[in-house]
């Protein structure tokens, strides 16, 4: 084995070891919007950590520009991925995204008319 073998492995690793850490921390959260934190590493930090592994083991070539391409759309998409959850979810438990706790009879503007 080579070091770049090595840290390779080492990076898979580190990348199992969060997803598992993750996927725990999911498991034990009470609700929606706290599982979602968790979901994070998972989505952004442990694909990094793959292509990372997968640049070490073979160098730029084109099996990592593939890789690194796959990671900017996971990078970029994640995010509104996470969001549209948070909005599905805030809709199936308030009925509007945009309701929120004890303001729901208030008038638009604030005043208090």
């Amino acid at each position: 084995m080579t070091v770049q073998d090595i840290a390779a492995d080492i990076l898979l690793g580190l990348a199992a070891a969060l997803v598992l850490a993750s996927s725990v921390g999911i498991l034990v959260m009470r609700d929606t919007y706290q599982r979602l934190h968790y979901v994070t590493p998972i989505a952004l930090i442990a694909p990094l950590l793959v292509g990372l592994a997968v640049l070490v083991r073979s160098g730029w070539s084109a099996n990592s520009s593939q890789t690194w391409l796959a990671l900017l759309f996971v990078v970029i998409g994640g995010p509104f991925l996470t969001h549209a959850t948070i909005r599905a979810a805030r809709i199936r438990e308030k009925g509007d995204w945009r309701a929120s706790a004890g303001l729901d009879n208030q008038p638009p503007s604030g005043r208090d008319d």
